[in-house]
């Protein structure tokens, strides 16, 4: 089944390509392609003149418009998908291997680095003048 999100993603590539294609067929400073058909006849055709300039500037607002409506629409499409989560639910918890409680692992990280996790012992009561 297809969905409304790829349907208005596909008619938004579609109108974005034409859009590519309307502006280029603007005449700008250097006439644009437009101006290309072989002399006075490119006056002549439906592309040629004050004709050509009033659909192209309409095609261009309009493809635009339904760009940027279409964009829009996908953006909120898109963010309503996804759910807001808090920061504050994060989970904090230290990571421990299986079966080893949090006082083993706080232990372990404070060995003198002999790696059995057994506790010190200390040495005897007295000194050594004795």
């Amino acid at each position: 089944m297809i969905s409304w999100y790829g349907i208005l993603l596909a008619v938004l590539i579609l109108d974005g390509i034409f859009l590519g294609v309307v502006v280029l067929l603007q005449s700008g400073k250097g006439g644009g392609l437009a101006a290309m058909g072989g002399g006075a006849a490119a006056t002549d055709g439906i592309l040629g003149g004050r004709q050509a300039t009033t659909m192209l500037t309409r095609a261009t607002w309009t493809t635009g418009s339904v760009f940027m409506l279409l964009s829009l629409v996908l953006s909120i499409m898109s963010s309503r998908t996804q759910v807001a989560q808090s920061i504050l639910r994060q989970d904090t918890a230290p990571v421990l291997e299986a079966g080893q409680s949090i006082l083993q692992g706080l232990l372990d990280e404070g060995d003198a680095g002999d790696g059995s996790g057994e506790p010190i012992e200390a040495p005897p009561a007295g000194d050594g003048n004795d």
